[in-house]
């Protein structure tokens, strides 16, 4: 009796109309699964250091966002091979904060170091890494100050956003003192009583971060060059009796990225200034 119900189902195995009987060449071939790539340029209404497609999401330049992607590049060589994506922070992103940092300089009209913007580059995620992803992004973000680096919200494109007379751009302070520690600088117009001045950025590349955190001194010279050559006065004996210097340097992270560029002010201590200090001469910026 088993046998017999066998048959029966046995016999009914007969081909449709039509058919050939082979059941897998007939259906179209998978698409390639591709590996999510962000764009550029493009503005975010958020930051985020690792970058995934689920969460993805741009807004129109016009609208409030906190940061512009500015370029997406392609790690190679040694760091494209690793296995293990970079962290924040390694100096396997070195290679590509330098392509960010020259990309955006194009972008913008000039050096970011130079003005109340911040740079980040934002990465795939560990299993994207691992499944292939090689991008890495440049993003660029407005800052609320010298001191307060943390990104704000904006409207409006970075583009161009260095060329003519900024807003963006650093140029005179009034610094904020408590016990003679520099608490912040309170921007002002030059034309406003103030004690500082911004003058350049010189960029370290001899220096561990711990080397610089206890040379001061280097920084401090280095930026003296900067304040000699903005106010046209000589860099000699005389220098440190016209003018001192205040600095900000990258923090840890960013210097471990590569990004070395060091602001320089320069500080009046014996007097208020109510003009711009560049190019005023021996006469302009005296010894005293």
């Amino acid at each position: 009796m088993l046998v017999g119900t066998a048959a029966l189902v046995l016999s009914g195995c007969v081909r449709p109309g039509g058919s050939d009987g082979d059941l897998t060449d007939d259906w179209p071939a998978l698409a390639e699964a591709r590996l999510f790539v962000p764009t550029a340029p493009v503005c975010l209404p958020r930051i985020n250091a690792v970058v995934q497609a689920s969460t993805y999401e741009t807004v129109d330049c016009a609208r409030n966002h906190l940061t512009e992607a500015m370029y997406v590049g392609t790690f190679d060589g040694a760091v494209a091979a690793k296995a293990r994506r970079p962290d924040p922070g390694s100096p396997d992103l070195r290679g590509a904060r330098a392509d960010c940092d020259q990309r955006v300089r194009d972008i913008l009209g000039g050096d970011w170091h130079s003005a109340r913007l911040t740079l980040n580059i934002a990465l795939p995620s560990v299993s994207a890494w691992a499944a292939g992803a090689r991008w890495f992004r440049c993003d660029l973000s407005e800052t609320d100050s010298i001191d307060n680096t943390r990104p704000i919200n904006r409207t409006g494109s970075l583009r161009g956003a260095m060329l003519g007379d900024s807003t963006l751009v650093h140029r005179c302070f009034d610094p904020k003192l408590i016990d003679d520690n520099l608490n912040y600088m309170a921007p002002v117009l030059c034309t406003e009583p103030h004690r500082a001045e911004f003058v350049g950025v010189y960029v370290e590349r001899e220096m561990s971060w711990a080397e610089f955190t206890r040379g001061e001194q280097r920084a401090h010279q280095r930026c003296m060059g900067l304040i000699a050559a903005f106010a046209d006065v000589p860099n000699n004996s005389d220098l440190p009796y016209r003018a001192g210097s205040i600095f900000y340097p990258p923090s840890e992270r960013e210097w471990e990225e590569g990004d070395r560029g060091v602001r320089c002010f320069l500080w009046s201590d014996d007097r208020k200034l109510t003009r711009s200090m560049r190019g005023v001469g021996p006469q302009g910026l005296p010894a005293t």
